[in-house]
Formats: C-alpha cells, sequence, structure tokens
C-alpha cells in the first residue's frame, strides 16, 4: 500500500506529544517534511526526529506535490490561511484546536472544506470526556434525565495565578484570537451531549491586567481575560451556566453537571468519573452527595484515536467524529458569543448572523 507522505507545521508540544507518536504508530504513513516557525527549531524536530525534508516556510510545504496531507500544530493566527492553502493545494487537513481566530475564519475553512469534499478535515478534539462519552450518550438517549432543566459547567485551575508568570500566546489576542482559556474546549465535550445554544450572556475580567513580555522583562496588557462566566439557554429551554478562571491556585476542578426534571449526571472532567441518580432507577430525590457512581466499562471507554483516525478517513472514507470542522465552528460561534456580549452587555443569539 502506498504510504501516506505528511507534512508538520508548527511541531510544538501537542504535536510532539500526540501526534508524532500517534502518526507513527499508524501502518503505512511516513512524517516527510516539517516547518516551524524558526529555522533553528525546524531543524531541531527534523533531527530529533528523523524527518527528511525541512521548509522555511510554511507555504513552500503546503505546496510541494509530494505531500498528501498536513498537520497543523501552530498557534490559532495560522490555522486559517494554512487550513485553506493546504486544501486548494489537494491535501488533507489535521489541524490544532482552537479551531481559529474567531468565527468568520471558521466560517472560511468550512467553506473550503466543503469546496473540497473528498479531502478529510479534522480539528483535534477536546481530550475532555472522551473516555466516558458513550455511556454519557447512551444515558442522556435513554432518558436518564428525563427533560433537561440546568447545566453547570466549570474548569477551575491556576496557570495564570503569579502574577509574573509571563504572557503567552494564549492571551495574546494578536495570536489566539477571541480564545478564552479553556471555554472552547470544554464547550465542545458539552456539545456531545446536548442540545445547541441558542442565547449567550457573559462577563469577563482580566485579574491581572498586565504581564511580563518574556522578550524584554516589560509589563504589556493581556489580550485575553483569565475570568469569563456565562448564562446561556438551549435549544428547548434548558438554562446554563459556565465559569472559567485560569488564576485559582487552590481548590481546583472541572466538570460538567446536567440536571434534569428525573434525573442527573455529573463528569469530573479531570477523573473521568461519572456519577449520577434518577427516578427511572427507583432512586430518590436527594442531595450531591448521595450520587452513586456510573462505572464506564472497558469496551465503551474510548482512548485517544485521533492520528488514527485521520488516517483511517483518508484511506477507508470513515467519517470523521471527533472533531469535524462543524462541530469547531459551532464553539468558535459561541467563543466569540462570549466575547461580544462581554464587550456589548448585550444578549447574543446563536448561530451568529453571517
Amino acid at each position: 500500500m502506498k504510504p501516506i507522505r505528511i507534512g508538520l507545521v508548527g511541531a510544538g508540544a501537542n504535536t510532539r506529544l500526540r501526534h508524532i507518536p500517534g502518526i507513527r504508530a499508524t501502518k503505512d504513513v511516513e512524517i516527510v517534511a516539517v516547518c516551524n516557525r524558526r529555522p533553528e527549531s525546524t531543524q531541531g524536530v527534523a533531527h530529533e526526529y528523523g524527518i527528511s525534508r525541512t521548509f522555511e516556510k510554511w507555504e513552500q510545504l503546503v505546496a510541494d506535490p509530494d505531500i498528501d496531507a498536513v498537520v497543523i500544530g501552530t498557534w490559532p493566527y495560522l490555522h486559517c490561511p494554512i487550513t485553506i492553502a493546504a486544501l486548494h493545494a489537494g491535501k488533507h487537513v489535521l489541524t490544532e484546536a482552537r479551531l481559529s481566530m474567531n468565527a468568520a475564519e471558521a466560517h472560511e475553512m468550512l467553506k473550503a472544506a466543503r469546496q473540497h469534499p473528498r479531502l478529510v478535515t479534522q480539528v483535534v478534539p477536546s481530550p475532555f470526556g472522551l473516555k466516558g462519552h458513550e455511556v454519557m450518550k447512551q444515558l442522556v438517549a435513554e432518558g436518564f434525565l428525563g427533560v433537561l432543566r440546568e447545566i453547570r459547567v466549570h474548569h477551575l485551575n491556576g496557570p495564570l495565578a503569579d502574577t509574573e508568570t509571563p504572557l503567552s500566546w494564549r492571551q495574546d489576542a494578536t495570536l489566539s484570537g477571541v480564545n478564552m482559556l479553556t471555554l472552547g474546549i470544554v464547550h465542545e465535550t458539552l456539545m456531545r451531549w446536548t442540545p445547541p445554544l441558542i442565547e449567550v450572556r457573559a462577563q469577563i475580567h482580566a485579574h491581572i491586567p498586565a504581564r511580563r513580555d518574556s522578550n524584554n522583562d516589560k509589563r504589556i496588557p493581556v489580550g485575553t481575560p483569565d475570568s469569563v462566566q456565562v448564562m446561556a439557554v438551549l435549544e428547548g429551554g434548558a438554562r446554563a451556566t459556565y465559569h472559567f478562571s485560569g488564576v485559582t491556585p487552590f481548590g481546583q476542578a472541572a466538570g460538567i453537571e446536567l440536571f434534569g426534571s428525573d434525573g442527573v449526571l455529573t463528569y469530573d472532567l479531570l477523573t473521568d468519573q461519572i456519577r449520577g441518580a434518577s427516578r427511572k432507577c427507583g432512586q430518590a430525590p436527594g442531595r450531591k452527595a448521595d450520587l452513586a457512581e456510573i462505572a464506564i466499562p472497558p469496551e465503551k471507554a474510548r482512548v485517544w484515536t485521533v492520528e488514527a483516525d485521520f488516517i483511517a478517513a483518508i484511506r477507508e472514507g470513515r467519517p470523521i467524529e471527533f472533531t469535524t470542522f462543524d462541530a469547531g465552528v459551532a464553539y468558535m460561534e459561541f467563543t466569540e458569543a462570549v466575547a461580544r456580549s462581554a464587550a456589548t452587555g448585550e444578549c447574543i443569539g446563536l448561530p451568529l448572523a453571517k
């Protein structure tokens, strides 16, 4: 079988941790080229992983006729132009999350993907909730919750808690756009189990409004918040609240809680533990402490297969589930709606007006 030849644009931390090992574990696939932001970094990756060809510019890699597919591991500001150029050059595309800088770019990427239906396009999925996805999906489908009424989503952690932590690309709006903390990827997980959102109202804040530039030690204003709160309405009438923070050094947690007319399901995103209770199981209403753990059977526990899924879609035509460009557009619209609402104080409807 003819090997699938892959070029890497941006071999950063996640590419090295997941994509390179995942690609190399797949039969008849070769990583043949790499292009990083700096020439010395490109050469370092090529030497470390034995990649034969290097490029100074991503445009050169994307245009090369000897490359079949492109894996994009750059920061979000390059996802859109590289994706569109790769598709027009006849390349399959696996792009790192977050999908794009904003909703407009996400739609441009989706448009290009639809113009090339024979090419595979995939967004690296949110890893949150993958292990227990099948169990959650089945319980919701079987009516464990009854009518969905309330949702609580939270992710509180502390990478930005130290005032001396330098500005990273995640808080640089010129590199990350409207993306904030883990808002998009956690919302992506929620979307797998619930109806879509139709309204968003939000507030954002930067507890540490300026950070040190790692290049010159000057303090510069941050471009994205370190605290986000959202109220939302879902199709069907359920209400949701979101709370995200990057400045909580203690009491860190991440989870999704679904409350219905007949039951409740909670998913701990850090431990992959599911707990719940339902009238349909003969359980009486009670406190959170009364919720019983719901096991994730080994045969239903998902593991990380993103790179293998990408190759299978190219070689065998298997449909992409985690994650399609359509799903990426949806979470980018949500993220932009949060930014718009926080800026204007208004309620923003979804999907966004064109």
